[in-house]
């Protein structure tokens, strides 16, 4: 092989090298996109889950605070019915605005039992109930901070999906900017039931 020979083979086999190079890191980089992508989509599923759970927690000390504010029997058959519709509710809700809609009653039903208790200091005045406040408080604050953590990741989830270049990336395997919905402050007008946790 003469010598001209052999400088064009070196120079197609840079170029091969190179163009596999190339296709090595374009590769790379849409494989790494991909990736964040649904690293985020699943940390955000997985902090829906935990403001799931939250709530959850806070119908698992219902009951209780129930029995412990009236020993009337419908007091707490309606309570613990209204506590299972919530439940249900809550577990099937795939967004905030469902979840807030599943715990309306609950904060009713809440806001009516603390009532209740302010009729009949003698109750608040018992380690129990003051135990199960404590508990609903800390519940209470749970909530707040997975929401807050939730609102979190779906900010970075939506930023990843439409920020480019990520937005090429996730426009290609269908990720939806808008699959995750946060939880948004109070409407203008709408007031919070009262509970007081004495």
């Amino acid at each position: 092989m003469n010598k001209k020979a052999m400088n064009a083979l070196g120079i197609v086999g840079i170029v091969i090298g190179v163009i596999f190079l190339i296709f090595l890191m374009f590769f790379s980089w849409i494989a790494g996109s991909y990736n964040l992508l649904v690293s985020a989509d699943t940390s955000t599923e997985a902090s829906w889950g935990k403001v799931q759970t939250a709530y959850e927690r806070r119908l698992d000390l219902l009951p209780n605070l129930a029995r412990t504010v009236k020993g009337s029997s419908d007091f707490e058959k309606e309570t613990l019915i209204e506590v299972a519709k919530a439940r249900g509710g809550i577990r099937v809700a795939n967004n905030p605005t469902s979840l807030e809609e599943a715990n309306r009653p609950v904060m009713t039903m809440m806001a009516g039992m603390m009532t209740y208790a302010e009729q009949y200091p003698n109750i608040k005045s018992t380690e129990l109930y003051k135990g199960l406040m404590d508990e609903l408080a800390g519940t209470e604050n749970r909530i707040k901070w997975e929401r807050d953590n939730y609102n979190d990741e779906v900010k970075n989830y939506k930023n990843q999906v439409r920020m480019f270049p990520g937005s090429m990336i996730a426009s290609m395997f269908n990720f939806d900017a808008d699959k995750w919905e946060m939880f948004e402050g109070r409407e203008e007008g709408k007031v919070a039931p009262e509970i007081s946790f004495e």
